[in-house]
């Protein structure tokens, strides 16, 4: 994601899960069938430059006024929006400390404190995102070009302690690193929840499942990344801080029709079950609502229905509050493009959504005698199936 200026195959599963109920989640973005579909892509230019009017309303997607980026029902906070946030830029220059532990957090609540209020109205009780990206709060997950963070980390420490032997650097780096990054990611949503208490606060593309290796290959399970449990377990201060999960579903162009993308958006959505369950806060459990693409990763090419069908409707099988539809600035960067956008919604996105709210409608009439959503699985089968989305 970027800092800019400005239903189903019926199936069988091994197990059975229970999931949040539909008054859990914020009142604005809560639909009567039990799942939300949130528009948070930057497409207000559409409509404002090229006079290009896309029809979410007309299909059931929630939007801010004026299809804005930050407004009443959604605000997405990148890191140069939101307080003093310390990263490490592409050419190696240090932004507000660069690692956390040379971060002002003092600085950053204050500052964070005043963007929330001067952006958000007091009575805001739509979906709050903080989306961090640079690093991870775990040593082990910084790898890759986020192996400088701990490079810093020990630099840092050797600065200190000159004499340390590499093992004891490394550990105390650690140490140092991780119980920082988590005062800054656990004080900011403090923050945010108790200055807008009825907002859904959470950070984009946590927790994570790390399953899309080797997803087209036969034998593919979808099943979460081995250790991926216990380190999201030891992320329990997050989850505890949270009032809404926000896992990241996208789809890679070259599994674009391909049958695991749907178990690969399955266990991720689970594990936000799994750990919405164990370790959210006492009551209500956290809504879970995954972000998913229009388009596959890195590119303007749309999904189609069974991609659709892989994503948000594996996602509304199993009972999740909703989903977010994200996608850059690119979509909306020429008339012609818009254009192409609102036939997308018209003949595609729209009219699949359309299903998938008749199909949970269906779902919560036929299964829960209409006193609720359809909440995932029960006793090993799925309550929305494919001849619900018709």
């Amino acid at each position: 994601m970027f800092c800019g200026s400005s239903l189903l195959l019926f199936l069988f599963l091994p197990l059975t899960v229970t999931l949040f109920l539909r008054d859990t989640v914020s009142a604005s973005v809560t639909r009567k069938h039990g799942f939300s579909v949130v528009w948070n892509m930057p497409t207000s230019k559409c409509k404002r430059v090229f006079g290009v009017s896309l029809p979410l309303q007309q299909h059931g997607i929630i939007s801010n006024a004026e299809q804005r980026f930050t407004g009443e029902n959604i605000s997405l906070f990148y890191e140069c929006r939101l307080g003093l946030y310390p990263y490490i830029t592409h050419d190696g220059l240090s932004v507000n400390g660069g690692i956390p532990q040379k971060g002002n957090l003092d600085g950053h609540l204050a500052l964070s404190e005043g963007q929330i209020n001067a952006l958000m109205w007091n009575s805001f009780n739509g979906l709050a995102v903080v989306d961090w990206e640079k690093w991870q709060p775990q040593w082990r997950r910084n790898y890759g070009t986020r192996q400088a963070y701990n490079d810093l980390s020990k630099q840092l420490v050797r600065q200190k302690h000159p004499h340390m032997s590499e093992e004891e650097v490394t550990s105390l780096a650690k140490a140092e690193f991780e119980g920082a990054a988590q005062s800054f990611m656990e004080e900011t949503l403090r923050l945010g929840v108790k200055a807008r208490p009825k907002g859904l606060w959470g950070f984009y593309g946590y927790p994570g499942c790390y399953n899309d290796q080797r997803a087209k290959e036969s034998g593919y399970t979808g099943q979460c990344k081995p250790g991926t449990e216990a380190l999201n377990d030891k992320l329990a201060f997050l989850w505890q801080q949270s009032t809404a999960l926000y896992p990241s579903v996208y789809v890679r162009r070259e599994l674009a029709g391909h049958p695991n993308t749907r178990l690969m958006v399955r266990h991720r959505v689970l594990e936000a079950f799994r750990v919405a369950s164990q370790h959210g806060r006492d009551t209500p459990r956290l809504p879970v609502l995954p972000y998913a693409r229009v388009a596959f990763t890195k590119t303007l090419h749309f999904l189609n229905q069974t991609d659709l069908e892989n994503t948000l409707g594996e996602i509304a099988s199993l009972g999740a509050a909703g989903v977010v539809l994200w996608g850059e600035m690119g979509f909306a960067k020429s008339k012609h493009q818009c254009v192409l956008l609102r036939d997308y919604i018209r003949s595609v996105l729209g009219v699949y959504v359309d299903a998938l709210h008749r199909g949970v409608a269906h779902c919560s009439k036929s299964v829960c005698s209409a006193n609720g959503h359809c909440d995932g699985v029960e006793n090993g089968v799925r309550t929305v199936k494919d001849k619900d989305v018709k």
